[in-house]
């Protein structure tokens, strides 16, 4: 019976698999009951910035640039999925701004790969040097949503024409519940907000292992529902 201590036991390990079954990623999820054990935090501000969890959902409330590295790393093919909220209500840091994420990232200047073993300051031109998937969803105070495969150089971070949008459907709404779900296929990668495909992203040489980051600044946000899944996996609602 798959009851708490083996998804603990996955977590750990980062996969289990079944006497009989074939080798694939399992199903991981946090549900921000149990404080922030999984996660790193990389935070621009330090002590101003807010990571918390509570009832169930995870607050990010940052005045700069903020990482939460997930600890573990994701092997695909893999789909990374999670509700977030952008919170508008008077506070100083309610700018609906900026549901950012990394997946699948790695740090070519360390031996292991891990961006955690080089850890960075939270500012963002800091990550220039990471191999990785990106989506900006509501950057650039919710005027723009790209998608990005960065290359781990210094000031380059290359956009296709058409990975980069400004329609309503692919921007934030206050105070509103958005699904998203990250894919990395063994092909490239893909996005899907608020049930709908943003990007897909064709890649000759995809990123096929690597970390995930939840990745904001000046904004305050409410995450809930994440797990990570195999590609094939039903989608949430």
């Amino acid at each position: 019976m798959r009851g708490r201590g083996f998804l603990l036991a996955c977590l750990l390990v980062g996969g289990c698999v079944h006497a009989g079954e074939v080798s694939r990623v399992p199903e991981l999820a946090d549900d921000f009951r149990h404080g922030l054990s999984h996660w790193v935090v990389e935070a621009e501000a330090g002590s101003a910035a807010h990571v918390r969890v509570e009832d169930g959902v995870l607050d990010i409330d940052t005045p700069q640039g903020l990482s939460l590295w997930w600890r573990a790393p994701i092997t695909g093919p893999v789909a990374i999925e999670f509700d977030v909220l952008a919170v508008k209500s008077g506070g100083p840091n309610d700018a609906v701004s900026d549901v950012n994420a990394f997946w699948m990232a790695t740090d070519p200047s360390v031996a292991s790969g891990s961006p955690l073993d080089n850890p960075r300051s939270g500012a963002f031109a800091t990550y220039d040097t990471l191999r990785m998937y990106y989506v900006g969803i509501g950057g650039n105070r919710n005027t723009t949503t790209r998608l990005r495969r960065y290359v781990g150089r210094l000031g380059d971070r290359p956009l296709r024409p058409e990975n980069d949008r400004n329609d309503p459907a692919s921007l934030l709404v206050p105070n509103a519940w958005r699904h998203v779900r990250l894919v990395a296929d063994g092909q490239g990668a893909a996005v899907d907000y608020a049930g709908a495909r943003l990007f897909t992203l064709a890649d000759a040489s995809p990123y096929t292992r690597g970390w995930f980051a939840l990745r904001t600044t000046k904004s305050h946000l409410k995450i809930r529902n994440f797990r990570i899944v195999p590609r094939d996996a039903p989608a949430q609602p």
